[in-house]
């Protein structure tokens, strides 16, 4: 059994490579993912904290499994709000093979994902990026991006301007073009793609903010409680999910969709059916593309299978 700490993750998860197998994964679809299992756990002191369980398999091959933890008051502490592990076990005779660092993984392919559903979503021409979010995936989403488009200007808007500071460093010791966005509304107007990485409860992004032609990623609010878009956002787009089930039970959907403004049969397709080109992306330069996700188990397993060379 092999162990795996966050920096071999890391290093073993090349980000071009990281994107082209999802795509193929995608492509082949032979990944089985059931509905991720979100457990509430109530602390001592009243607060809410979760717990995710996010299996999946592709038969005679691999089987995996990620167990997150999400405790949002960890922030004002200064610890991270999202702990992973995740399992692998031989699909040929059930062996536990692995064990690796889940955050690291996660924030990968997270990462790798959105900048896939960007290949097809955003503009060929886009050059300047917005990444909302000071996180860990913030950095990682840059990365990814700046694999798929040559950014002339990689943006990072934070609530903090110390910690949005500490990323643009860490970005240009990478050979990015990163600045610290100081304007949320500005930063929003001037970009072409807007990545937003936060775990914010109330929308902050405004729909009227967004130009004609730009892309909004929605990566952060994965519970019906949490929310970083506003209706306009949302409702003047053409939208795109990861996975739908999932999808529609996040905030930035499941909201407008409580509230009558938005229908679950205007999604106009998943991640899977976008790579297998059985939907159309971008339909021209001027539309308004939205692409929300909330992770899917099967990517969990493609990047533990290029991490472990399982395949």
């Amino acid at each position: 059994m092999q162990l795996y700490d966050h920096h071999a993750v890391e290093d073993r998860l090349d980000w071009s490579l990281l994107i082209e197998n999802l795509r193929q994964g995608f492509a082949r679809a032979t990944v089985e993912a059931p509905p991720r299992q979100v457990l509430s756990i109530t602390q001592p002191d009243g607060t809410e904290a979760s717990l995710l369980i996010m299996p999946a398999w592709e038969g005679g091959k691999a089987i995996g499994v990620k167990v997150v933890t999400f405790f949002p008051g960890n922030a004002a502490q200064g610890k991270a709000t999202i702990n992973a592990g995740f399992l692998m076990f031989d699909g040929a005779d059930g062996r536990f093979v692995s064990a690796m660092d889940g955050d690291a993984l996660t924030a990968r392919r997270t990462a790798a994902a959105s900048a896939l559903a960007a290949d097809y979503l955003a503009r060929k021409d886009a050059r300047r990026l917005l990444v909302l979010g000071t996180g860990q995936l913030a950095a990682a989403v840059a990365q990814a991006h700046a694999k798929m488009r040559n950014y002339s200007e990689v943006a990072i808007w934070g609530r903090s301007i110390e910690k949005a500071e500490t990323v643009v460093e860490d970005l240009c010791r990478l050979g990015l073009p990163a600045i610290v966005c100081t304007d949320l509304e500005a930063g929003c107007r001037a970009a072409d793609v807007v990545s937003s990485v936060t775990a914010s409860t109330s929308p902050f992004i405004r729909g009227e903010w967004l130009s004609p032609g730009s892309h909004l990623d929605l990566i952060g609010a994965f519970k019906a409680d949490m929310r970083e878009c506003d209706d306009l956002a949302l409702t003047q787009a053409d939208v795109f999910v990861d996975g739908r089930a999932g999808a529609v039970l996040a905030g930035d959907l499941a909201q407008p969709i409580a509230g009558g403004l938005f229908d679950a049969s205007r999604i106009l397709g998943d991640l899977t059916e976008l790579v297998q080109g059985r939907v159309e992306g971008r339909r021209d330069a001027a539309s308004r593309t939205l692409f929300k996700s909330v992770g899917m188990s099967q990517e969990d397993l493609i990047a533990a299978i290029q991490v472990s060379g399982l395949g």
